[in-house]
Protein backbone atom coordinates (compact mmCIF):
# COMPACT_ATOMS: atom_id res chain seq x y z
CA UNK A 1 0.00 0.00 0.00
CA UNK A 2 2.74 2.27 0.61
CA UNK A 3 4.48 1.98 -2.36
CA UNK A 4 1.04 3.09 -4.38
CA UNK A 5 0.48 6.02 -1.79
CA UNK A 6 3.96 7.13 -2.88
CA UNK A 7 3.66 6.32 -6.71
CA UNK A 8 0.53 8.43 -7.03
CA UNK A 9 2.21 11.58 -4.62
CA UNK A 10 5.49 11.31 -6.95
CA UNK A 11 3.33 11.41 -10.11
CA UNK A 12 1.66 14.56 -9.16
CA UNK A 13 5.11 16.26 -9.01
CA UNK A 14 5.93 15.31 -13.06
CA UNK A 15 9.56 16.29 -12.83
CA UNK A 16 11.14 17.52 -16.00
CA UNK A 17 14.85 16.37 -15.13
CA UNK A 18 16.86 14.29 -12.50
CA UNK A 19 17.23 17.07 -10.17
CA UNK A 20 13.55 18.10 -9.51
CA UNK A 21 12.93 14.31 -9.43
CA UNK A 22 15.22 14.39 -6.39
CA UNK A 23 13.40 17.53 -4.81
CA UNK A 24 10.09 16.03 -5.33
CA UNK A 25 11.48 12.87 -3.24
CA UNK A 26 12.68 14.84 -0.50
CA UNK A 27 9.71 16.92 -0.62
CA UNK A 28 7.93 13.77 -0.16
CA UNK A 29 9.62 12.76 2.47
CA UNK A 30 9.36 16.14 4.24
CA UNK A 31 5.68 15.92 4.71
CA UNK A 32 6.49 12.66 6.58
CA UNK A 33 8.42 14.29 8.80
CA UNK A 34 5.48 16.79 9.03
CA UNK A 35 2.93 14.86 9.84
CA UNK A 36 4.90 13.30 12.53
CA UNK A 37 5.92 16.54 14.06
CA UNK A 38 2.08 17.37 14.19
CA UNK A 39 1.57 13.93 16.07
CA UNK A 40 3.85 14.69 18.21
CA UNK A 41 2.46 17.71 19.51
CA UNK A 42 5.00 19.91 18.64
CA UNK A 43 2.87 22.72 16.80
CA UNK A 44 1.14 23.48 20.44
CA UNK A 45 4.34 25.19 20.74
CA UNK A 46 6.10 26.39 17.50
CA UNK A 47 5.48 27.61 14.23
CA UNK A 48 6.72 26.26 10.78
CA UNK A 49 8.25 28.80 8.35
CA UNK A 50 10.40 29.86 6.13
CA UNK A 51 10.77 28.51 2.32
CA UNK A 52 9.49 24.73 3.03
CA UNK A 53 6.35 26.13 4.34
CA UNK A 54 5.57 28.61 1.35
CA UNK A 55 6.11 25.61 -0.81
CA UNK A 56 3.95 23.02 0.91
CA UNK A 57 1.35 25.09 2.55
CA UNK A 58 0.99 28.28 0.33
CA UNK A 59 2.13 26.99 -3.20
CA UNK A 60 5.27 29.17 -3.82
CA UNK A 61 6.84 27.29 -6.77
CA UNK A 62 10.55 26.96 -5.65
CA UNK A 63 11.83 23.98 -3.66
CA UNK A 64 13.32 24.39 -0.36
CA UNK A 65 15.80 21.55 1.67
CA UNK A 66 15.63 22.21 5.19
CA UNK A 67 12.56 22.65 7.52
CA UNK A 68 12.57 25.47 10.05
CA UNK A 69 10.68 26.39 13.09
CA UNK A 70 10.44 28.71 15.57
CA UNK A 71 8.94 28.36 19.30
CA UNK A 72 5.92 30.69 19.89
CA UNK A 73 7.64 31.26 23.50
CA UNK A 74 11.38 31.64 24.34
CA UNK A 75 12.53 27.96 26.05
CA UNK A 76 16.43 27.74 26.44
CA UNK A 77 15.94 23.59 27.23
CA UNK A 78 13.88 22.99 24.08
CA UNK A 79 15.20 19.42 22.70
CA UNK A 80 14.18 17.76 19.77
CA UNK A 81 15.05 14.21 21.04
CA UNK A 82 11.04 13.33 21.46
CA UNK A 83 9.75 14.56 18.51
CA UNK A 84 12.10 12.64 16.24
CA UNK A 85 11.71 9.52 18.01
CA UNK A 86 7.89 10.35 16.97
CA UNK A 87 8.73 11.09 13.45
CA UNK A 88 10.54 7.72 13.07
CA UNK A 89 7.81 5.68 14.93
CA UNK A 90 5.31 7.12 12.32
CA UNK A 91 7.53 6.03 9.26
CA UNK A 92 8.64 3.21 10.36
CA UNK A 93 4.96 2.26 10.35
CA UNK A 94 5.12 3.13 6.55
CA UNK A 95 8.41 1.17 5.78
CA UNK A 96 10.58 4.38 5.80
CA UNK A 97 13.54 3.83 7.96
CA UNK A 98 15.28 7.22 9.05
CA UNK A 99 18.70 7.87 11.28
CA UNK A 100 18.24 10.65 13.59
CA UNK A 101 20.97 13.05 14.80
CA UNK A 102 20.08 15.51 17.02
CA UNK A 103 21.92 18.21 17.73
CA UNK A 104 20.21 19.95 20.34
CA UNK A 105 22.75 19.71 22.78
CA UNK A 106 25.06 22.21 21.09
CA UNK A 107 25.31 25.79 21.98
CA UNK A 108 23.10 28.88 20.74
CA UNK A 109 19.72 29.97 20.42
CA UNK A 110 18.94 27.85 17.07
CA UNK A 111 18.97 23.91 17.47
CA UNK A 112 19.36 21.54 14.53
CA UNK A 113 18.69 18.03 13.75
CA UNK A 114 19.02 15.55 10.75
CA UNK A 115 17.34 12.88 9.52
CA UNK A 116 18.79 11.50 6.18
CA UNK A 117 16.77 7.88 4.67
CA UNK A 118 17.55 5.78 1.73
CA UNK A 119 14.16 4.12 2.05
CA UNK A 120 11.83 5.62 -0.44
CA UNK A 121 14.75 5.13 -3.35
CA UNK A 122 14.29 1.45 -2.57
CA UNK A 123 10.58 1.75 -2.55
CA UNK A 124 9.73 3.15 -5.96
CA UNK A 125 13.03 2.94 -7.62
CA UNK A 126 11.53 1.06 -10.69
CA UNK A 127 9.03 3.40 -11.28
CA UNK A 128 10.97 6.83 -11.39
CA UNK A 129 11.50 8.10 -14.46
CA UNK A 130 14.94 9.31 -14.35
CA UNK A 131 17.82 6.86 -13.19
CA UNK A 132 18.90 7.25 -9.78
CA UNK A 133 20.95 4.88 -7.01
CA UNK A 134 18.94 2.94 -5.09
CA UNK A 135 21.61 3.75 -2.07
CA UNK A 136 21.63 7.77 -2.01
CA UNK A 137 20.08 8.86 0.93
CA UNK A 138 17.69 11.76 1.08
CA UNK A 139 18.91 14.36 3.91
CA UNK A 140 16.63 16.62 5.55
CA UNK A 141 17.97 19.10 8.39
CA UNK A 142 15.40 20.33 11.00
CA UNK A 143 15.98 24.19 12.51
CA UNK A 144 13.81 25.54 15.31
CA UNK A 145 14.50 29.28 16.80
CA UNK A 146 13.92 28.35 21.02
CA UNK A 147 14.18 32.40 21.44
CA UNK A 148 12.80 33.74 18.09
CA UNK A 149 11.84 37.72 17.82
CA UNK A 150 8.82 38.87 19.29
CA UNK A 151 5.68 39.54 17.37
CA UNK A 152 5.05 36.52 15.02
CA UNK A 153 1.25 35.98 13.79
CA UNK A 154 0.64 32.39 13.16
CA UNK A 155 -2.54 30.53 11.54
CA UNK A 156 -3.28 26.43 11.11
CA UNK A 157 -3.13 24.77 8.23
CA UNK A 158 -3.66 21.48 6.94
CA UNK A 159 -1.20 18.74 4.83
CA UNK A 160 -3.56 16.09 3.32
CA UNK A 161 -0.36 13.67 2.80
CA UNK A 162 0.11 11.34 4.43
CA UNK A 163 -1.95 11.64 6.55
CA UNK A 164 -4.29 14.65 7.72
CA UNK A 165 -2.68 16.99 9.91
CA UNK A 166 -2.75 20.91 11.49
CA UNK A 167 0.15 22.60 10.83
CA UNK A 168 0.45 25.89 12.75
CA UNK A 169 2.10 28.06 10.41
CA UNK A 170 3.86 31.87 10.59
CA UNK A 171 1.37 34.10 8.29
CA UNK A 172 2.29 35.31 5.27
CA UNK A 173 2.83 39.13 6.71
CA UNK A 174 4.97 37.97 9.33
CA UNK A 175 6.87 35.25 7.00
CA UNK A 176 7.70 38.65 4.75
CA UNK A 177 9.15 40.16 7.92
CA UNK A 178 11.24 36.99 8.90
CA UNK A 179 12.05 37.37 5.08
CA UNK A 180 13.29 40.85 5.10
CA UNK A 181 15.19 40.44 7.99
CA UNK A 182 17.24 37.94 5.93
CA UNK A 183 17.50 40.45 3.11
CA UNK A 184 18.74 42.88 4.82
CA UNK A 185 20.79 41.07 7.48
CA UNK A 186 22.38 37.83 5.89
CA UNK A 187 26.23 38.03 5.38
CA UNK A 188 25.96 36.29 2.68
CA UNK A 189 24.45 36.19 -1.23
CA UNK A 190 21.33 33.63 -1.40
CA UNK A 191 19.06 34.08 -4.70
CA UNK A 192 16.19 32.02 -2.34
CA UNK A 193 16.00 35.26 -0.74
CA UNK A 194 15.73 36.89 -3.60
CA UNK A 195 12.77 35.13 -5.44
CA UNK A 196 10.91 34.78 -2.36
CA UNK A 197 10.87 38.86 -2.52
CA UNK A 198 9.52 38.47 -5.54
CA UNK A 199 6.58 36.22 -4.99
CA UNK A 200 5.83 38.30 -1.43
CA UNK A 201 5.89 41.22 -3.93
CA UNK A 202 3.21 39.15 -6.49
CA UNK A 203 1.07 38.60 -4.08
CA UNK A 204 1.01 41.84 -2.42
CA UNK A 205 1.77 40.76 0.64
CA UNK A 206 2.96 43.66 3.04
CA UNK A 207 5.92 42.46 5.53
CA UNK A 208 5.07 43.05 9.00
CA UNK A 209 7.46 46.09 10.32
CA UNK A 210 7.29 45.52 13.39
CA UNK A 211 8.41 42.02 13.61
CA UNK A 212 11.16 42.87 11.35
CA UNK A 213 12.42 46.17 13.56
CA UNK A 214 12.20 43.31 16.24
CA UNK A 215 14.08 41.03 14.26
CA UNK A 216 17.07 43.43 13.50
CA UNK A 217 17.31 44.56 16.92
CA UNK A 218 18.12 41.47 18.03
CA UNK A 219 20.64 40.23 15.30
CA UNK A 220 22.48 41.72 12.46
CA UNK A 221 23.81 45.42 11.25
CA UNK A 222 21.18 46.84 13.53
CA UNK A 223 21.58 44.85 16.71
CA UNK A 224 21.23 46.77 19.76
CA UNK A 225 20.54 50.05 17.98
CA UNK A 226 16.77 50.35 18.43
CA UNK A 227 16.54 51.35 14.80
CA UNK A 228 12.64 52.31 14.46
CA UNK A 229 11.61 50.67 10.89
CA UNK A 230 9.22 52.71 8.92
CA UNK A 231 7.94 51.91 5.21
CA UNK A 232 10.72 54.54 3.83
CA UNK A 233 13.47 53.18 5.75
CA UNK A 234 12.59 49.56 4.29
CA UNK A 235 11.78 50.83 1.08
CA UNK A 236 15.64 52.34 0.90
CA UNK A 237 17.60 50.10 3.13
CA UNK A 238 16.17 47.22 0.77
CA UNK A 239 17.21 49.34 -2.49
CA UNK A 240 20.61 49.70 -0.78
CA UNK A 241 21.14 45.64 -0.64
CA UNK A 242 19.61 45.41 -4.21
CA UNK A 243 22.13 47.67 -5.85
CA UNK A 244 24.68 45.80 -3.54
CA UNK A 245 24.25 42.29 -4.58
CA UNK A 246 26.25 40.07 -7.01
CA UNK A 247 23.33 39.33 -9.47
CA UNK A 248 25.05 36.51 -11.34
CA UNK A 249 25.99 34.72 -7.77
CA UNK A 250 21.99 35.00 -6.89
CA UNK A 251 20.81 33.16 -9.91
CA UNK A 252 23.76 30.35 -9.78
CA UNK A 253 22.40 30.27 -5.99
CA UNK A 254 18.88 29.63 -6.95
CA UNK A 255 18.78 27.75 -10.15
CA UNK A 256 18.43 24.36 -8.75
CA UNK A 257 15.54 24.89 -6.56
CA UNK A 258 13.39 26.67 -9.80
CA UNK A 259 11.15 24.43 -11.94
CA UNK A 260 12.89 24.27 -15.51
CA UNK A 261 9.76 25.86 -17.43
CA UNK A 262 10.09 28.99 -14.59
CA UNK A 263 13.99 29.63 -15.10
CA UNK A 264 13.87 31.75 -18.20
CA UNK A 265 12.16 34.33 -15.34
CA UNK A 266 15.86 33.43 -13.50
CA UNK A 267 18.11 34.98 -16.24
CA UNK A 268 16.85 38.21 -16.15
CA UNK A 269 17.23 38.67 -12.66
CA UNK A 270 19.54 42.26 -12.19
CA UNK A 271 19.30 45.71 -10.61
CA UNK A 272 16.57 46.95 -12.93
CA UNK A 273 14.13 43.74 -12.05
CA UNK A 274 14.20 44.10 -8.99
CA UNK A 275 14.20 48.21 -8.63
CA UNK A 276 11.01 47.48 -10.65
CA UNK A 277 9.71 45.37 -8.12
CA UNK A 278 10.33 47.36 -5.33
CA UNK A 279 8.80 50.18 -6.70
CA UNK A 280 5.80 48.01 -7.01
CA UNK A 281 6.22 47.41 -3.15
CA UNK A 282 6.83 50.88 -2.11
CA UNK A 283 2.60 51.70 -3.73
CA UNK A 284 1.15 49.41 -1.65
CA UNK A 285 3.00 49.14 1.53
Amino acid sequence: MIEDLLREKLGSYRPQNAIEQEHALQEVMQHYVLAGLARAGLFKEALFHGGTCLRILFGMRRFSEDLDFMLKAPDPGFGWRPYLEAVGELCRQEGIHFELLDRSELEGSVRKAFLKTDSIGKVVLLDLPYSRDARRKIRIKLEIDTNPPEGSAFQTAFIGFPVTAAITVQSLESAFGTKSHALLCRRYIKGRDWHDLLWFISRQVAPDLLLLQNAIDQQGSWAGQHQVVTPEWYIESLRARIDAVDWAAARDDVIRFVPARDQEGVALWGQDLFRYHLDRLAQYL
